[in-house]
Order: structure tokens, then sequence, then C-alpha cells
């Protein structure tokens, strides 16, 4: 049935603009250029790139060669930095700028262990003042919007998302992502939506709400407890990444409806075939494993396993392609019987 919000706000953030907008969020190693395409194809607002290393000494690389390609159908072009030093995130941003980034965003909500350990991500929150001093650095070398994505605080004992909020809105951040969960908790535990309200509250900016979005239901009682200006969909969109499109057409006043079979397995092979070409021989039967995985995991239920093991034992390109279409009435046959989607439609009514 058709969603309404209490209040909804309107929300501009450089070209974009729109009521209670729904983002697919950054994610390494998955929200490469062919997820974001297809996940704003199905009707995703915003996808936010993979992070990138604000270290030009890595830019050549491979990875960093790949996180920083788009185009146009992959929506509002999002660049999301990480790292630590004001003076390099300032560079990075200009660069990134002059470009095409529409919006520069910063991590500092990443809880990884690789880049906490380099006083990043989600590591920064113990800073306060350096805080301060990279996002005017940042806010000051670009003319594109500066965004920011944060946790609650570093721990249970250390909640300071509402003075990093604040701090934020001063040094000139025109939007703040929160995952609603602390540093130490990393994806495990409740999350804190109270504290995502108290963070509205404290200041004028739009604010996003992140942590466990899994449905059109959860999302409009998550807006109205908070009072968000918007969600950002993460791991749900993992093998349903026409999600964050569904809850966008629910919460914008239509029906929320979860694509037929028929069209989930579609989507499911072109972006397995999107990744062969995007990522090349070498790595994309790599890549594209786990988001198979992902995918059989969240249609086939208990059967999933099986599946996954057999597609991942596949080396090539060739060989994948062949697998889905071969196998192709057998995981439509499970799909029809798995009570997943049985589930999905109780959850978005």
């Amino acid at each position: 049935m058709p969603l309404t919000l209490v209040s909804a706000l309107h929300m501009q953030l450089g070209s974009f603009s729109k009521v209670t907008p729904v983002f697919l969020a950054p994610m390494a190693g998955v929200t490469d250029l062919p997820m974001r395409q297809l996940a704003i194809r199905c009707g995703a607002d915003i996808a936010v790139g993979e992070m990138l290393s604000a270290d030009a000494s890595l830019a050549g690389s491979r990875k960093s060669q790949s996180r920083t390609q788009h185009s146009r159908d992959a929506g509002l072009r999002v660049v999301q930095l990480v790292g630590n030093d004001p003076v390099t995130l300032a560079n990075a941003a200009r660069y990134n700028a002059n470009c095409g980034a529409e919006v520069i965003d910063i991590n500092m909500g990443c809880p990884a262990k690789k880049v906490c350990k380099k006083a990043a991500g989600s590591a920064l929150l113990a800073d306060p003042a350096l805080v301060q001093t990279i996002l005017k650095a940042v806010t000051h070398a670009v003319s594109v919007p500066v965004t920011l994505k944060i946790r609650t605080g570093l721990s249970s004992d250390c909640r300071n998302g509402v003075e990093i909020a604040e701090i934020a809105q001063r040094a000139g951040v025109a939007m703040l992502t929160v995952h609603g969960r602390t540093r130490a908790d990393k994806f495990s535990g409740a999350v804190e939506y109270d504290t995502i309200r108290n963070i509205v509250s404290a200041v004028d900016i739009p604010v996003i709400a992140n942590g466990d979005i899994t449905s059109a239901v959860k999302a409009r009682q998550v807006l109205d407890f908070t009072k968000a200006a918007g969600v950002m969909v993460g791991r749900a969109a993992q093998g349903r990444l026409w999600l964050p499109g569904a809850i966008a057409r629910a919460l914008q006043g239509g029906d929320y409806r979860v694509p037929d079979i028929a069209d989930r397995f579609a989507i499911m092979r072109e972006h397995i075939q999107s990744l062969h070409g995007f990522h090349g021989e070498t790595m994309g039967h790599k890549i594209a494993r786990k988001h198979a995985g992902w995918f059989f995991e969240t249609e086939l239920g208990e059967q999933y396993a099986r599946f996954k093991r057999e597609f991942n034992a596949l080396s090539c390109q060739d060989a994948q392609t062949h697998f889905i279409e071969t196998k192709q009435a057998e995981i439509v046959d499970l799909m029809l019987r798995s009570e997943r989607n049985t589930q999905w439609g109780t959850l978005a009514a």
C-alpha cells in the first residue's frame, strides 16, 4: 500500500532535489559502477561510490582507477574520500571535483580495522578538533557540496555524534549521514535511532538515517521517529539491488512492489554480465562470485549453499554465464518455493 510520511522535508544537494530521498550506501568492494548503474535504473535516488583513498600515491592503483569510474546513468556523482590529513583530503577533494565529482563525501564512519588503524574512518571521531580542521579544509577547497558520513560515536561510553554533527554544520557541511551504531559495534546490535533523532534535532542541515533499513515499512518507521530527511540502504541491498528503488517509490506514495521473480532473475543476470565487462577477464568472475552468492542467499533459502558452492568453483566468465543460463529453470523454481518472497511481501505491506 502507499506510504505517507509525517512532515517530509525537501532536500537539495547540488543538482539533486527531492523529498525523502533513498540512497544506496557506499560499500567498499561492493558498490562499483555496475551496481550503481543498476540501482539507479531500479529507482534508487542516489548511489554513492565506494570509498576512495585521498592518498595521491594510490591514484594509479587498479582499485583506485576502478572506483573513480562513473557514467551519467549512475546518477549524481558522489565521491567518498577516506583519509586523516586535512591537506591531503582537501587536495583530493579539489582533484575529484575538477574531474567531475558533483558531491564530495568524507568517510568518518567506516569501522574496518584496516581503515581505523590508519586513524581514518570512524577512528577520527576520537578527535573532534581534527574533524573540524578536516571539514573546514575540504569545504574551503571545493565549490561543490561536501557531505559527511559518521557513526554515533566510538563506543557506548563515547557517543559524540551530536558534537560531531554540530562541528560539521559549523564547517559548512551540506548533509550528514549517520549510521546508528558506534565504531565498536561495527554492524552488530540494535541501531540507535534515538541517537539519530537527537542529531537531527541538534542541527539544521539534512540528516540521512542509515542502519538496518530493510523495507519500506522500516524506512517509514525510521523517518517518522527520527525526522531524518532521508534514508540510506546498505547491506540489505546486497543481492537485492532493486530494494532502494522499491523503498523510494513507496515513500513517494506509490505501492511498494517487490519485482517479480522473472525480473529479479533478469537483474541478477545483467548484474553478473556487467561485472564481467567492467572488471575484465582476470577479476570479473572473482568479483561476480560474492554478488551471485548474496543473490542465492536472499532468494533460495536453505538451497543457497549448494548454488553458491557450485558457482564459486567456476573459474572463468564463460562458465559463470553458462551456469546461469542452464540453471535458470531450477533457480526460478526454487525462488517460487522460497518463503523469503512471502516474507518480503509481508515486510512491504
